[in-house]
């Protein structure tokens, strides 16, 4: 159970090229395109294992599970969209925070047509600036399917070290994945 007054506060935050603000009715349709699109599901198993994601599931995030998530002080998610045209990137986030240990973990997708273009990095990065820098949280993890290179690549890109693999950790649609388990702590951090 969380404590009911560690609750993230609503931030927007911003990088030379990113604006990551909270989801609205507006992100519905870019949430849908890009985490029912194939490349997306193949790592990420949403909305569940061998379950087709939808518009009501998309609806569903944007409304319900994304403010949930903030309010509950699970953690926060961010629609990622670019600086100067507004045009939605993906998503950034925190998940399963532990407020008492000061540790929670960052996840990222992003949309198929903006993949190499450096922005989950950015926002990766900026996630974890906030967290440590302004929460004063000790330790971010993020995971990844060990065979996920670009998403490995993210991790690498924004500073985390590596640190291991849970074996047999996440279920896809089809079977299930070891994970690569990188980390950040305030020693690793120059900003």
């Amino acid at each position: 159970m969380t404590d009911p007054s560690a609750v993230f506060p609503m931030v927007i935050l911003e990088t030379d090229r990113l604006i990551m603000r909270a989801f609205t009715d507006a992100d519905i349709e870019d949430v849908y395109l890009t985490v029912s699109h194939p490349s997306t599901q193949t790592w990420l198993p949403l909305p569940a294992p061998g379950r087709t994601y939808t518009l009501a599931d998309a609806t569903e995030w944007c409304r319900v599970e994304a403010p949930a998530a903030r309010a509950s002080g699970d953690g926060q998610q961010w629609a990622v969209l670019e600086r100067g045209t507004g045009d939605f990137v993906g998503a950034c986030g925190l998940v399963r925070t532990l407020w008492r240990a000061q540790v929670t973990e960052v996840g990222y997708w992003v949309a198929p047509w903006q993949r190499g273009k450096g922005y989950a990095p950015e926002a990766v990065t900026a996630v974890a600036r906030w967290t440590m820098r302004d929460l004063g949280f000790q330790r971010l993890e993020l995971k990844a399917a060990v065979e996920n290179t670009a998403s490995r690549r993210v991790a690498e890109k924004a500073g985390f070290v590596y640190e291991g693999t849970e074996r047999n950790a996440m279920p896809l649609h089809e079977g299930r994945t070891d994970l690569a388990v990188y980390s950040l702590i305030p020693a690793d951090v120059r900003w």
